[in-house]
């Protein structure tokens, strides 16, 4: 399983910003966006300030995602 974030993109584009507006807005590092783009993990504290900037929830700007390909033993 892994987390997307394309709900947080959507988001911001409903908003009309742009990343780096969301950067600024929430008080994020450019290094912190740059894993929410890869998709990758960030700590609470990003995710919590995303969503006090843009007045959301969670759920409104992540989920997760199973992965289809699974190994299996034969």
């Amino acid at each position: 399983m892994r987390m997307s974030y394309n709900r947080l993109w959507k988001l911001l584009i409903d908003k009309n910003m742009k990343k780096s507006d969301l950067r600024k807005v929430a008080g994020i590092s450019s290094s912190s966006l740059v894993k929410l783009g890869k998709g990758e993990n960030v700590t609470t504290d990003v995710i919590l300030k995303i969503c006090v900037a843009l007045d959301c929830r969670v759920e409104d700007i992540m989920e997760i995602i199973k992965d289809e390909t699974l190994t299996s033993e034969n």
